[in-house]
């Protein structure tokens, strides 16, 4: 294959829309036609198998540099990226919901699955072979260059980018947090504590390390450790819980129930029901994880892809769900904000609950930085794709490198020791980054499939669509009630 592209060829050109496929009886057919369809379906396969071949610049991109992928490693994939440490505030949300956070907790599930299944069947199209492996690709076919830059840059920007530069700050607190653990027992003597500074140098010099796969499916081994990582810390805090018992003098009223304003009763109820929804994420990494999938015309990667998007779910499902009850079970309105892994520090001082919280940080650790490689291998994919559309040639291993490491250096680690208050906006960038689990699946279905305003399709995606764009609406505006109800300490430069 040769190294360089004429300048015309781009994977941002213009794609044609999807056409519906309509079953044909062959037997009906003259044997003549019968075997010209044959052949154009012999010929479909070739178009599908030898994608990089007609597009080269697909096989020189991080995330569809390898198509070997199996239902394994998107199984893998799927859950390192959804199984976040949002889940932790969920016993929260539940103490503020009462009975209600678990039917808004199902609602949500279901929805985002639905969603799933949408950007999982929009990823290719039969007709032409031609696929869609990055969700702003996608985007621009259903919206049009600019107006899908305008509606969904930011929101997967902040997704990817801006998810890398949360785990520094989490990821190097975390690690401080454990330093302490371990050595808060009788007898030790570690030396002094480093600044929340220095931790956050150390958390991205180990990212760094393992940044250096190539492409997003020679990260299976990484998102192997960090599922069984997450599932780890997560079964052991409900299991925790559930062997401390109920703490005393425990009440499940929902909190902020006894306000007098209902004014503020009402956002701190949609505050939760934020908390809930940011907990499902995931889904600005769905096509291109399919897009490490083989494909041909009779055996599409929707297929494969959906049945790892369930096996994947059910696995989200199941450690969710205990760790919310029994978060909730027993602390109820005790919970605090910081989650339950702060609530079950503050609770249970003794050894085994030292030794215990210091596996569960352990854990967290782990996945924090298996997660950083999947959200990081997006922007990279970006800024190479920058540089082949301008040199049309394939990065050097040398400028590869060069590439993650002033993005891992000057870009994630500079905003983490910067702005190390982020984390106290999440609410406010996250209601923005909803619209891409909730509400942009649902429009660019309408705008690439077409249905007629007849079926049930098209009011089902306008609907859900429209819902979700009020929700974020109005979890942009409680989230930005909550912090300047409660102040933002903005220490730049000045990690605690």
């Amino acid at each position: 294959m040769s190294s360089k592209l004429p300048r015309s060829c781009s994977t941002y050109s213009k794609m044609s829309a999807s056409s519906k496929i309509t079953p044909i009886d062959l037997e009906e057919l003259p044997r003549n036609c019968s075997t010209q369809m044959n052949k154009d379906s012999e010929n479909k396969n070739v178009t599908m198998e030898s994608e990089k071949e007609t597009n080269p610049i697909e096989a020189w991109l991080p995330v569809t540099e390898s198509r070997n992928g199996n239902i394994w490693s998107c199984i893998f994939h799927l859950v390192s990226s959804r199984l976040g440490t949002q889940a932790l505030l969920l016993p929260f949300a539940f103490a503020v919901l009462g009975a209600w956070g678990l039917t808004y907790l199902s609602l949500g599930f279901v929805w985002q699955l639905y969603t799933s299944w949408v950007l999982i069947h929009l990823h290719e199209t039969l007709s032409s072979g031609f696929r869609y492996s990055r969700y702003l690709q996608l985007a621009m076919a259903a919206f049009g260059p600019k107006l899908a830059k305008w509606l969904c840059m930011f929101p997967v920007l902040y997704l990817s980018g801006g998810t890398c530069t949360m785990l520094v700050i989490s990821g190097g607190s975390t690690l401080k947090l454990l330093y302490e653990v371990i050595c808060s027992g009788e007898g030790s003597h570690c030396l002094k504590n480093l600044s929340t500074t220095e931790w956050f140098v150390i958390f991205m010099c180990i990212a760094f390390i393992l940044s250096q796969h190539p492409n997003l499916n020679s990260l299976f081994w990484v998102s192997v450790f960090g599922t069984v990582a997450s599932i780890l810390y997560v079964s052991l805090l409900w299991m925790t819980t559930v062997a401390k018992g109920r703490v005393k003098d425990v009440s499940y009223d929902p909190i902020f129930e006894d306000l007098a304003d209902n004014l503020t009763k009402f956002l701190n109820t949609f505050s939760a029901m934020e908390m809930i929804a940011l907990s499902f994420r995931g889904h600005n990494l769905i096509v291109e994880i399919q897009g490490t999938l083989p494909s041909d015309y009779k055996n599409p990667s929707h297929k494969t892809m959906w049945k790892a998007v369930k096996i994947s779910n059910v696995i989200v499902a199941l450690c969710f769900l205990p760790l919310a009850i029994t978060g909730y079970w027993a602390y109820g309105n005790k919970l605090t904000k910081t989650g339950i892994l702060n609530t079950l520090k503050d609770f249970h001082q003794d050894s085994g609950s030292t030794t215990m919280l210091g596996l569960i940080l352990v854990c967290i650790s782990a996945y924090q930085l298996c997660s950083f490689q999947l959200y990081s291998m997006l922007s990279f994919d970006n800024m190479e794709l920058r540089y082949v559309m301008a040199k049309n040639r394939p990065c050097t291993w040398w400028l590869r490198l060069l590439m993650r490491c002033l993005y891992c250096f000057a870009v994630s680690l500079f905003l983490a020791i910067a702005f190390p208050f982020l984390p106290s906006l999440g609410t406010i960038f996250g209601a923005i980054g909803m619209l891409v689990t909730f509400a942009f699946p649902c429009f660019m279905y309408v705008c690439i499939k077409k249905p007629n305003v007849r079926e049930p399709m098209f009011w089902v995606n306008w609907g859900l669509g429209c819902l979700g764009v009020v929700l974020c609406v109005i979890y942009f505006v409680v989230a930005i009630w909550q912090v300047s109800r409660q102040g933002l300490d903005a220490n730049f430069f000045n990690a605690h």
